[in-house]
C-alpha cells in the first residue's frame, strides 16, 4: 500500500505574487528617478542612462518596462493623477476644505507642475499630459462646487465654473508664493476672496462643527 504523499503548500502563487511585487518596485524605483531628474530639469535633458543608474537596475529595464520617455512620462502622469485625486477628496459644497486642499496639493507638486508646463509648447507629450492635468482640476472642482453649479442655468453654471477653475488655478499659487513670496495664509484668504467673488458671495460659508452641545 503506497503511502500519502505529504501535504505541502502550493508555492507557485508565493513566488508570482513575489515576484510581481519586486516588479512593482522596481517600475516605482523608475519613476521617482525619472520623477527626481524632471524636478531638477529638462525634459530633453533627461537620459535613460540616467534615470536607470538612479534607480539601480538597466537601461534595458526602464525601456521593458516603459518603452522610452514619453512612456516614462505618461506613467509618472498617471501616478501623479492617482496621488492627486487621492489627496483631494473633498466634500461636495466645502468651498474652504477646498482651497487648503489644493493650496496643501501646490506646496507639495506645484514646482513640479509649473516646470511641465513651462515645456508643453515644445512637446507633444508633454502637452497631452498637461491638458489631462488641467480636465482633471475642472472636473474636481465641478463636483467640489455642484451645490452652486446646478442652480445655474448652463451657460451662467459655465462661467462660473470657469471663475472658480481660475481662481484655483496653480498659476495663482506660483504667482503668490513663489514670485510675490506670500505666506500660505495670505494665498488662502485671497483665494477665498476670489471664489466667493466667483459665487457670488461676501465671503465663503463654513461647515458647521459640533461643539458637543444640544
Amino acid at each position: 500500500m503506497k503511502s500519502a504523499a505529504p501535504l505541502t503548500e502550493p508555492r507557485r502563487p508565493y513566488r508570482q505574487t513575489a515576484r510581481a511585487a519586486a516588479a512593482e518596485a522596481t517600475a516605482e524605483r523608475i519613476l521617482d528617478a525619472f520623477t527626481t531628474r524632471l524636478e531638477a530639469g529638462w525634459f530633453d535633458e533627461v537620459r535613460l542612462e540616467d534615470v536607470a543608474q538612479d534607480a539601480g537596475v538597466t537601461v534595458q529595464t526602464v525601456i521593458r518596462r516603459f518603452g522610452g520617455k514619453e512612456g516614462l512620462l505618461q506613467a509618472s502622469y498617471e501616478r501623479l493623477g492617482r496621488i492627486i485625486n487621492s489627496f483631494r477628496e473633498t466634500v461636495p459644497g466645502d468651498a474652504a476644505g477646498c482651497i487648503r486642499t489644493v493650496i496643501a496639493d501646490y506646496e507639495a507638486r506645484g514646482d513640479l507642475v509649473m516646470r511641465n508646463l513651462a515645456q508643453e509648447d515644445r512637446y507633444p507629450a508633454v502637452r497631452r499630459m498637461a491638458d489631462l492635468g488641467r480636465a482633471a482640476h475642472r472636473t474636481w472642482i465641478a463636483a467640489v462646487f455642484a451645490p452652486w453649479l446646478e442652480r445655474l442655468e448652463a451657460e451662467p453654471a459655465r462661467r462660473t465654473l470657469d471663475a472658480l477653475v481660475v481662481a484655483t488655478d496653480v498659476y495663482v499659487w506660483k504667482l503668490v508664493r513663489r514670485d510675490m513670496g506670500r505666506p500660505v495664509a495670505e494665498l488662502a484668504a485671497l483665494m477665498e476672496r476670489l471664489v466667493a467673488a466667483a459665487l457670488g458671495l461676501s465671503a465663503l460659508p463654513r461647515p458647521e462643527t459640533n461643539d458637543g452641545q444640544d
